[in-house]
């Protein structure tokens, strides 16, 4: 049987679409296929959030921040899109050619501010709040995804 895809956008594919990718891998990575892409990749995932999935047990070391045209180009093609930016963000992109887009906005955990610490705490409610929307049996994403 062929696995749904599911692609997560955000603006540079160093934050908030690694969180929701890697927590889609855990808990749906046996029905479904999860990628993360960017409308202007980083060079790298941004090292506060590595180091909050990796209390989470999960290892973004080696992810390496990926174009959305790039994947287009590819011929990629996805059951559902899901743009994660925030509200704020002037070019949240759009990937073509798939069956259903959905928009869940997130703050950009680069954006965070502060001490290494207060950084660390934002960057940590970032994540909790993807992992509680992918996860949360009353309605997220999970959820939607299997009906």
């Amino acid at each position: 049987m062929k696995k749904d895809r599911i692609l997560f956008i955000c603006q540079h594919n160093s934050g908030r679409s690694q969180i929701a990718e890697a927590y889609l891998k855990k808990y749906a990575g046996d029905f479904l296929e999860v990628e993360s892409a960017g409308f202007e990749p980083a060079e790298k995932v941004n090292p506060l959030v590595v180091e909050v999935m990796r209390e989470e047990g999960l290892d973004l070391s080696d992810s390496k921040p990926r174009s959305v045209f790039d994947l287009f180009r590819k011929g990629n093609l996805y059951s559902r899109v899901i743009t994660v930016c925030d509200d704020s963000e002037s070019k949240c992109p759009v990937f073509p050619g798939i069956a259903k887009r959905s928009h869940r906005p997130f703050p950009d955990p680069a954006a965070a501010e502060g001490s290494r610490e207060e950084k660390l705490a934002q960057v940590r409610k970032i994540r909790d709040a993807i992992k509680d929307w992918i996860t949360n049996p009353d309605g997220g994403l999970l959820k939607d995804i299997r009906l």
